[in-house]
């Protein structure tokens, strides 16, 4: 997935969302007491140990104590999101970053891998109700990988580490705002499922 360029951007009026008084909820980015769970693949070690290494460097930037990342090795790409699964049902993290490389090859299977585990992570995601940074390479060959594991496209595993920083801060926020509307109904006695 490629990002709008600057130019284009420039040449897109600016708009103030806020002007019609829409409330925004800004990330909640306290990373005190927060545990995060990185799940990464051990097939393409090279590429993916400097995934590993640009999402602690994230995580320690935001401010994530060592001692609260949790590292998992898995065999490749494919078993992520059993993993990711198994590590959502322990209720015992914040956030997991899944972190791995598929490279095309000769077959189909590059499709299958990539898809695949890209889908169980979603799943994964949904069904916890916990983000999971996709960090998750699927290249054409290695130098694409190179490049996208602290390379000239930066590192993939870092963006993944920050991605699942911000969309927890998110989804804090808007636990947080859902609480205060709570509160701010006071005396009333209305069933909280009616506002889930």
């Amino acid at each position: 997935m490629s990002k709008i360029s600057k130019k284009a951007a420039a040449a897109v009026p600016s708009i103030d969302l806020l002007r019609t008084g829409v409330q925004q909820l800004d990330p909640d980015v306290s990373t005190d007491g927060m545990r995060i769970a990185i799940a990464a693949a051990r097939f393409n070690a090279p590429i993916v140990d400097r995934l590993i290494d640009g999402a602690l460097q994230a995580l320690a930037a935001a401010g994530v104590a060592p001692d609260a990342i949790v590292l998992v090795r898995v065999p490749g790409a494919w078993e992520l999101p059993v993993v990711a699964y198994t590590l959502a049902e322990t209720q015992g993290f914040d956030a997991i970053i899944a972190l791995g490389c598929v490279i095309r090859g000769d077959t189909a299977h590059f499709d299958v891998i990539s898809n695949e585990s890209a889908r169980g992570l979603m799943q994964v995601s949904l069904e916890h109700a916990i983000p999971i940074g996709n960090g998750v390479l699927a290249c054409d060959n290695e130098q694409q990988a190179l490049d996208r594991a602290g390379g000239v496209h930066g590192n993939k595993g870092a963006e993944a580490a920050q991605a699942a920083l911000e969309t927890l801060g998110v989804v804090s926020a808007i636990d947080a705002a859902y609480d205060q509307m709570l509160d701010g109904l006071g005396d009333l006695e209305l069933d909280e499922d009616l506002f889930r």
